[in-house]
């Protein structure tokens, strides 16, 4: 063991100090407290932000970056920050910045569309965008499920998220004048409108579907009629002339009316999605439903020009069927070609009893060969005289030949007899046959004859007999003339003659009595005078008998 020595104590010994591991150096707080403050607004900042959506359209139109706004009932909810072309290049990628506002609504059914002025289904909507600039609209959907890629729509939509109602189908022939958004009346009010159309799975129709607003859409029972009510609906019939037609905007952009019949029980409203039938006016729709259709044929041999398909077919004015289709069948035993023409024929409408209410029989094929046995024909007749249409008439006739249906025959056929037209040729060749057999060029050589004759006899008047005539009426004439002057100058003897025989009278009154002389010849001058009498009377009735004398008189 080494000795220490006295120096070495004096020398001073190293003393262990233990190091701090970790000394804080307040010069790093700074950053500390900006990293802080600048995570906190940037996370303030993240949360005050909403969504970034992505909506798909044909075409940017009206679209502008950082300028066009997204808008929800006329807020502003986000702005376009860019607009970019597709992968595809078939349409336009717009990048909205939504405020956080709109967190919730941007769901899995959520609709956009582009805002600006537009003319659609008799209505004018965006008309301030034509001042304020085009902007993006949207309509919230219901899903509780996120979204952020959409695709825009190219219309706005009709119904918006939120409006009381209920939809429903329409089957349709055509679509007519429809449109999405035409409008759809109740009793002539505005009662919703054309959500959608689209042609059925067939091919065979159209399928419309309409939203009806609330409180009408109670109004649409199981037994309402849809029809179109597009246009002017012009019936001329025995009460006048009609004119139904709804609103201005439905005869020019097209429309649907509903109505349940008048006089039907009140049902309760019918269910959302309910499919109806879309009639083509109002008559056809009021029409009772056909539930019961049996197909016959009729067998023409006349043409069937202006008879068409959907023809109708009725009993003594009452519809009973139409006309399916028409065609040509040749009969190579008789070697001659004929007009079949095939008809739907409602029995219900003819063998509906109105007291008991009874449907007709299954089979009405009997019921129907009973009655052409009795008489019943089918006949081709002229509906219009203008157009040229035909209908089929069937009527029980008392003079034609008798016949059968048979019905075991699929369809059946029922008889037929020529049309009014093929009556009236056959009228007139009839007419044309009996005229042939009359005799005309001997008929003709008489009446000849005949008018010479008379002709002759004629002249021969004119000729001889007519001259003298004229001379005999100029001597009758004088004669009258001659006749008259005697007459007057007797009534003037006549008078005269009065005169005397007063003064006579008065001097017999006033004198003495005259001698029998004068007395006598008194006489003979009142007898004189009664003569004169009696011939100007007889003159004056046959003022002739100066010229010819006077008559015998007969005894």
């Amino acid at each position: 063991m080494a000795e220490i020595r006295e120096d070495d104590q004096e020398l001073p010994r190293a003393v262990r100090v233990r190091k701090r591991r970790f000394a804080f150096q307040w010069v790093w707080l700074l950053p500390i407290v900006a990293a802080v403050v600048g995570g906190w607004l940037a996370v303030r900042a993240i949360m005050a932000d909403g969504p970034t959506v992505t909506i798909r359209f044909k075409t940017a139109e009206g679209i502008e970056a950082n300028k066009t706004r997204v808008k929800y009932k006329d807020v502003d909810i986000g702005i376009v920050k860019s607009i970019s072309l597709g992968d595809d290049r078939t349409g336009v990628l717009v990048k909205a910045d939504l405020s956080k506002a709109a967190e919730g609504l941007v769901v899995q059914d959520t609709r956009f569309w582009v805002v600006r002025a537009r003319i659609a289904g008799g209505t004018v909507s965006g008309i301030g965008t034509l001042l304020s600039g085009s902007y993006i609209g949207m309509d919230p959907g219901k899903s509780k499920e996120s979204r952020r890629d959409f695709e825009g729509l190219d219309t706005p939509p009709v119904i918006t998220t939120g409006l009381a109602g209920k939809q429903f189908v329409l089957r349709a022939e055509d679509i007519g004048s429809l449109d999405v958004g035409s409008p759809l009346y109740y009793r002539r009010l505005e009662a919703g409108r054309v959500v959608a159309y689209e042609l059925d799975k067939e091919g065979t129709g159209v399928l419309v579907r309409v939203f009806v607003n609330a409180p009408y859409d109670r109004y649409v029972t199981p037994n309402a009629r849809f029809w179109h009510a597009s246009g002017v609906d012009v019936a001329l019939d025995a009460n006048g002339l009609k004119i139904n037609t709804e609103s201005i905007a439905s005869v020019l952009v097209g429309g649907i009316a509903f109505q349940a019949p008048d006089g039907s029980a009140r049902q309760p409203a019918a269910p959302e999605n309910s499919i109806f039938r879309l009639h083509a006016d109002r008559v056809q729709a009021m029409k009772d439903p056909v539930t019961v259709i049996e197909p016959y044929a009729l067998v023409f041999h006349e043409s069937v020009r202006g008879l068409g398909v959907g023809a109708p077919v009725d009993f003594n004015g009452l519809l009973v069927g139409e006309v399916k289709s028409i065609d040509a069948e040749y009969d190579r035993q008789k070697r001659e070609l004929s007009m079949v023409v095939m008809i739907d024929f409602y029995p219900e409408r003819l063998f509906r009893n109105r007291y008991s209410g009874a449907t007709p029989p299954p089979d009405v094929g009997p019921s129907l060969a009973r009655l052409v046995e009795r008489g019943l024909r089918a006949q081709m007749r002229s509906a219009n005289l203008l157009t040229g249409q035909k209908y089929i008439a069937l009527e029980l006739r008392k003079d034609v030949r008798p016949a059968r249906m048979d019905t075991a025959q699929n369809p059946p056929t029922i008889p037929t007899v020529p049309g009014a037209a093929a009556e009236l040729q056959t009228t007139v060749a009839s007419i044309a046959r009996k005229l042939e057999r009359v005799q005309f060029e001997e008929i003709s050589s008489d009446l000849r004859k005949t008018l010479q004759t008379a002709s002759g006899v004629l002249s021969r008047v004119d000729r001889e007999i007519a001259p003298e005539v004229r001379d005999t009426m100029v001597e009758a004439k004088q004669a009258m003339v001659e006749a008259r002057s005697a007459l007057i100058e007797a009534r003037q003897a006549i008078t005269q003659a009065k005169q005397a025989l007063g003064s006579v009278e008065r001097t017999m009154r006033d004198a003495e009595p005259l001698p029998l002389e004068a007395s006598d010849a008194m006489r003979e001058i009142g007898r004189a005078a009664a003569s004169f009498r009696v011939l100007a009377d007889y003159l004056e009735r046959h003022p002739e008998a100066v010229i010819r004398g006077k008559k015998e008189e007969k005894r």
